[in-house]
């Protein structure tokens, strides 16, 4: 029987996005682009999700470049891939503050193994996009940033919720990291699909470091609050 890590990993090999995007919008697939971030991303699952302990979904928005769409694992940046996970990442050394705030909360929470352990962290849309600046640079762009990119992914986004509830992650309770358009859309579509029975909304850990920073122990309070109830 396979483990939670093979079917995370099955997952991200069959992610592909075969539908039309808007004009100027570029679709971010790791596991398609990078060899480096399929690797990476497999050794991580191997590592911490080897087993079939029930666990929760959390879900965020979709991939950033300086995260996961380098290290094929959300909210992880190779920063902290190499400093927390101990893993290896021949890559560049990028940071991401989301991904600092995760694993700073993890590290209150009981640290990697423990959080692992009970939770998954993926994204509403598990593939990210970009869209080219005025100055001409590549910037990360969301789903929900433009109607007709929104109702271009909704087949997929819905499919690839579906696919990683049936991996086996509980259904009683998801997190949704975001709590302004992130929750919005994906209240409605719980309540057309009915994935969940209850969705529970926390800030979006970009947000608080960008917005917030001064108090992200707060944040971090109130995340671990959340996950305790459980």
């Amino acid at each position: 029987m396979s483990t939670f890590a093979e079917r995370i990993i099955s997952f991200n090999e069959s992610l592909e996005f075969t539908g039309t995007l808007p004009e100027g919008i570029r679709i971010m697939n790791p596991f398609k682009e990078s060899p480096v971030a399929l690797q990476s991303s497999s050794t991580f699952y191997r590592k911490y999700y080897d087993d079939e302990l029930p666990r929760h979904l959390i879900l965020g928005i979709n991939p950033g470049r300086f995260g996961s769409g380098l290290t094929g694992i959300s909210f992880t940046d190779p920063k902290r891939l190499v400093a927390n996970c101990q893993i290896d990442f021949p890559g560049p050394m990028t940071h991401e503050p989301s991904s600092e705030y995760i694993y700073d909360m993890i590290k209150a929470f009981g640290g990697v193994e423990e959080f692992y352990q009970q939770f998954y962290i993926h994204s509403i849309c598990p593939l990210g996009f970009t869209i080219m600046g005025e100055n001409g640079k590549e910037t990360n762009y969301n789903y929900y940033d433009n109607k007709a990119l929104q109702q271009a992914v909704y087949p997929f986004i819905v499919k690839n919720i579906q696919t990683q509830i049936a991996m086996g992650f509980e259904t009683d309770v998801c997190f949704c990291f975001g709590t302004g358009k992130n929750e919005a859309f994906f209240r409605k579509l719980n309540e057309e699909h009915q994935f969940f029975k209850k969705i529970v909304a926390l800030e979006h850990p970009r947000y608080i470091m960008q917005y917030k920073s001064k108090l992200k122990q707060e944040y971090i309070e109130k995340y671990l609050q959340a996950f305790r109830e459980l």
